[in-house]
């Protein structure tokens, strides 16, 4: 079993991969920002701590990491403006990373963006930006020294999740429903000879534990 530390935790995607990780017997501390997500969090099974990538330094946030197999950076601006999203989805990656290097959480997960979406639709300046400060995000954990898997899903929709995806290096753009990206989050965190990958992920027709073989590497 797995000692995992989510960043995001309270975001759509990130209760879901709590609920799932904790239902399957791992251990999961979830980094929150507001008071209220603590019992949210609690009841979906995980030990809540309290905390603002916006504000922790990169010493206070290794402290909370220290002692982890595996974090998960799932938190996001939600579209909220350029300012919010280059402080979360820029920096807070950013000090993330460096805070998993020192506290020797060498496994990384990062939810990131599908390089297709918003194609065929004339994009916002925020929308330009937001493409932008996922690629770099991209590229500064790709830099690390951590052992990193960054999952590229598309359209995310609140649907059911149906445990069958479309999961590869490179696949045509589509939708995909929240659980299943929690689900396939599980799985990589279960396979930790899948790494050094960035994975696009829709829904499909293939199990998620199958599509998921074919990546892996020994």
């Amino acid at each position: 079993m797995a000692t995992c530390f989510i960043i995001g935790a309270a975001g759509k995607v990130g209760q879901k991969l709590t609920r799932q990780l904790s239902s399957k017997g791992h251990t999961v501390t979830a980094l929150h920002r507001k008071p209220e997500q603590a019992e949210i969090l609690q009841a979906a099974g995980a030990k809540p701590v309290a905390g603002d990538i916006q504000q922790l330094s990169v010493t206070a946030l290794a402290e909370l990491m220290t002692g982890h197999d595996v974090a998960v950076f799932t938190a996001g601006a939600g579209g909220a403006g350029i300012a919010l999203t280059n402080a979360i989805d820029g920096e807070g990656l950013k000090l993330a990373v460096a805070a998993a290097e020192q506290a020797g959480v060498s496994r990384f997960m990062l939810v990131s963006a599908f390089p297709d979406a918003g194609r065929g639709k004339t994009p916002s300046e925020g929308f330009e930006n937001y493409m932008r400060v996922k690629r770099l995000a991209d590229a500064e954990l790709v830099a690390s020294k951590l052992e990193w898997v960054i999952l590229r899903p598309g359209t995310l929709t609140d649907e059911a999740g149906t445990g069958r995806v479309h999961a590869d290096l490179a696949i045509p753009y589509g939708e995909v429903p929240r659980e299943d990206v929690a689900a396939t989050l599980v799985g990589l965190i279960e396979n930790p000879a899948i790494k050094y990958q960035i994975i696009e992920l829709t829904k499909g027709d293939q199990q998620i534990d199958v599509a998921l073989q074919r990546l892996q590497r020994g």
